[in-house]
């Protein structure tokens, strides 16, 4: 699907969280500045959890409980993961993420790699940049709004935050199998 503004990957986002089930685990991929952290935001709209959704980087995890007054009530709670700065599928396991894996939802930021053992299904959700700052295959990434010269020197612009985006969804495992919003499009994109 393509998306033009932060707006409108927050609002796919929510449509998606008002269908999310308790034991779900989405894998959020995208270079720094793709809309992850956005995402994760409408997710928890639509989960109807606790607002205040910023990323984790530094603290890892982050549980944001679901509000009795909010969109669903007694809906799953939503476990918010940057696992930037892991290294392996190990490290993941030294956060505990198993403990809330079958009563939250789970959203990973940087998870591929390091995530896919946790559960026999998982939502992937790349988020590709139209002005993109590197390549996610090759790990050249830059940051923010940013983009390098030719001589290799950053340009911080951060301005553009509504820049067109790509997001593709990709099911895995049986919870994914026959998901409306997975099949009948053309390699799962929208």
């Amino acid at each position: 699907m393509a998306v033009t503004t932060a707006e409108q990957t927050h609002a796919l986002a929510a449509a998606l969280g008002a269908v999310l089930e308790a034991g779900d685990l989405l894998v959020l991929t995208g270079e720094l500045g793709a809309g992850k952290t956005t995402f994760a935001q409408g997710v928890g709209e639509g989960l109807g959890v606790r607002g205040g959704i910023i990323s984790p980087t530094f603290v890892l995890v982050r549980i944001h409980p679901n509000r009795p007054e909010g969109t669903r009530p007694g809906g799953p709670d939503l476990v918010h993961v940057d696992a930037y700065r892991l290294e392996s599928a190990r490290e993941i396991d030294g956060i505990d993420l198993e403990n809330t894996l079958d009563t939250a939802v789970t959203v990973v930021e940087w998870g591929r790699g390091r995530v896919e053992h946790l559960s026999g299904s998982r939502l992937d959700v790349e988020l590709h940049r139209a002005i993109g700052t590197g390549d996610m295959g090759t790990g050249e990434i830059g940051i923010g709004g940013s983009t390098t010269d030719q001589d290799g020197t950053l340009d911080f612009d951060t301005s553009d935050n509504d820049e067109p985006r790509t997001i593709v969804l990709r099911g895995f495992g049986p919870r994914w199998a026959e998901q409306p919003m997975l099949t009948g499009r053309t390699g799962g994109k929208f």
